[in-house]
């Protein structure tokens, strides 16, 4: 596949962190995304109460949308600013406890108990720690990850879903050439060969 010079691309963990403190958060959107409203039902499949995970949610404000359905959200986010900033910004209370399994790594979570956000590296997480989901809502995690970790980055993520579980996937379509990502150009024959 051919996605130009981003093949070499990658963007560290501290370049993330830094695009938070600057406020450089492009990616943030503040009203929720129209493709999870048009295709909530194709997540959902007629089914209540779901666990739906967040990979690199940042401050996702669908999250606190489908918690208030009654779903159960999880969430990682390797900025502990980002994730305090969602409590804040919803005035959610919550309390943060160590993630005992990961070296440095928190919990935030709501006093309601129904979302629970990881703070640290995706790659830290496993199903012995988050459990599986019936839901993804990916929305801007596999075009942010470096195209070097997608094999990776989808390999956990078909561990963490359950066997009739939904995936909603958003990609960004442009020409690589010009623009050296993130977001990173995924063509749908590598989703395909990536999750099958």
């Amino acid at each position: 596949s051919d996605i130009g010079s981003q093949k070499e691309r990658v963007v560290t963990e501290e370049e993330w962190l830094q695009k938070w403190e600057m406020g450089n958060i492009g990616f943030h959107k503040e009203q929720g995304h129209p493709l999870l409203q048009k295709y909530l039902d194709v997540l959902l499949n007629g089914r209540s109460g779901l666990r739906i995970f967040f990979p690199l949610c940042g401050k996702a404000v669908e999250m606190k949308w489908l918690a208030d359905m009654g779903h159960s959200v999880v969430g990682v986010e390797v900025s502990e600013q980002a994730v305090k900033e969602f409590f804040s910004e919803h005035s959610l209370p919550y309390c943060e406890e160590p993630v005992p399994e990961i070296s440095g790594a928190k919990m935030f979570q709501s006093t309601s108990g129904n979302i629970s956000l990881y703070c640290c590296s995706i790659y830290d997480l496993s199903s012995s720690i988050v459990g599986k989901f019936d839901g993804v809502w990916d929305r801007g995690a596999l075009v942010a990850v470096n195209p070097c970790d997608r094999q990776r980055y989808a390999s956990l993520m078909i561990s963490l879903v359950e066997k009739n579980s939904s995936y909603l996937l958003v990609t960004v379509s442009y020409d690589p050439n010009k623009h050296n990502g993130p977001p990173f150009y995924v063509p749908e024959s590598e989703i395909k060969s990536l999750f099958g």
